[in-house]
């Protein structure tokens, strides 16, 4: 299972990349896999607030919808618009083409209080 060390990561399986004041955020390989063929991805509206721990965001497979929780808080600054027309990238490429949305961080500090990809592991048992 690809669990890149360079993430950040939650328990309800979302992964967070710092770029700047920016936070990149996506589900991991570990969920997408559990969910199978995503077919749909309602990501937060852009400029609205999301709040750490809060659902944000809505993944859709051909097995269940799942809601996404917002891993920081921050405004969204960007939505990944590709997952319009093509919402199996999150399965293709979880960790890069297949990111949902960015979020400007209103706390840096919340990142340190995500787990590694140590941690993370662990939690899934791989």
């Amino acid at each position: 299972m690809n669990i890149p060390n360079n993430l950040k990561y939650t328990k309800s399986h979302e992964w967070v990349r710092v770029e700047g004041d920016t936070a990149v955020v996506g589900i991991t390989d570990h969920a997408q896999h559990e969910l199978t063929d995503i077919v749909y991805v309602e990501p937060p509206a852009l400029d609205s607030a999301v709040e750490a721990g809060k659902e944000c965001a809505v993944v859709e497979s051909v097995k269940a919808a799942s809601d996404i929780y917002a891993p920081v808080s921050g405004d969204v600054v960007a939505v990944n618009e590709q997952l319009g027309n093509a919402p199996e990238l999150v399965n293709k490429d979880p960790y890069g083409q297949g990111w949902l949305f960015k979020v400007k961080l209103r706390d840096p500090g919340q990142v340190d209080e995500l787990l590694s990809a140590q941690e993370y592991a662990a939690h899934i048992g791989a």
